[in-house]
């Protein structure tokens, strides 16, 4: 399975046990959805590889306990200390038609309710404190933070974003 056809659930923390347990600290809103998973997979020397679960569960909020098949020692969990974890994008949830992924909508373009058409959404910045659409317009890029009060409508079907930015923050990049 290639990386592009997979979201990020979270990064493999710690070890846990002597067994093999590790914890991984999920990306997720939502732990508990994590719960049901048959497998995983861990990117391993830029492929990923499946690992299909024994036992899982919640350690304190954002950590994963999974007991792995063939992780059977704290040798075979150092392996995997460190490592990214994926799922299958059809393992995500249907959303409703106001709500996306960031996946989901590279590609689309945003019109402000002022300015008009500003450009497409190349990408999504999640690292900062609050996350920011990356726009591409005329060579320049544009951050804007994805907030619900300046989101005025996500039109999927057309592939477009309508924004109600704070008057003079395009400014600064135009």
């Amino acid at each position: 399975m290639r990386k592009e056809d997979c979201f990020y659930v979270g990064k493999i923390v710690s070890k846990f046990s002597f067994k093999g347990e590790v914890l991984v600290k999920l990306d997720t809103d939502d732990p508990e959805s994590f719960l049901e998973m048959e497998s995983i997979l861990v990117e391993k020397h830029k492929r990923l590889i499946p690992f299909f679960i024994e036992k899982s569960s919640l350690q304190k909020s954002q950590l994963l306990r999974l007991k792995l098949e063939d992780v059977n020692n704290e040798e075979d969990a150092d392996a995997l200390l460190k490592k990214e974890v994926y799922l299958p994008l059809s393992f995500l949830p249907e959303l409703k038609e106001d709500q996306f992924y960031y996946h989901e909508i590279i590609g689309f373009e945003v019109i402000d309710n002022q300015l008009g058409p500003i450009g497409k959404i190349t990408g999504v910045n999640d690292t900062t404190a609050q996350a920011l659409f990356e726009i591409s317009f005329q060579g320049k890029e544009i951050l804007v933070p994805i907030h619900d009060h300046f989101l005025k409508q996500v039109d999927k079907v057309n592939k477009k974003i309508h924004l109600e930015t704070p008057p003079g923050l395009l400014d600064l990049y135009l």
